[in-house]
């Protein structure tokens, strides 16, 4: 069975509008699209999806509502690695420094961030202990 959160550009397209939607049919998922797509090629795309597990349907009158199986924040995670170690040779240094170039943070995002920092520093800071204890 494939990952259900291993996704093509177009099948990530189409999972945006069911996680934003919650669901929907056909035209519901091409309406919601950003550039136009035929029915087809949506109805296709969403089978396809049912097959890796990603999106179940129910039948409505005489069409489907799809609904998403999978969490954005797990194909997120996913999607994420999969950026960091083919286009930044996985260094989160280099992501997060392209990320704060493309979209500046405003000042409470900032301090979410600072706060994530502050924790993993400690955390490797707590680790590092343990290591010289066992030492």
């Amino acid at each position: 069975m494939t990952n259900p959160t291993d996704f093509t550009d177009r099948e990530l397209d189409i999972m945006g509008v069911l996680w934003r939607l919650g669901s929907g049919t056909v035209a519901d998922v091409q309406d919601g699209l950003d550039r136009p797509v035929g029915y087809t090629t949506v109805l296709k795309q969403l089978q396809i999806l049912e097959e890796k597990g990603a999106v179940r349907h129910e039948r409505q009158g005489r069409a489907y509502r799809y609904h998403p199986v999978t969490e954005a924040q797990e194909t997120g995670g996913n999607a994420l690695r999969r950026l960091l170690d083919t286009v930044f040779d996985g260094s989160a240094e280099m992501a997060l420094a392209r990320l704060v170039s493309e979209a500046p943070p405003d000042a409470r995002e900032i301090a979410r961030m600072r706060a994530i920092l502050d924790e993993l520093d400690a955390d490797a800071g707590e680790s590092e202990g343990d290591d010289e204890e066992e030492a």
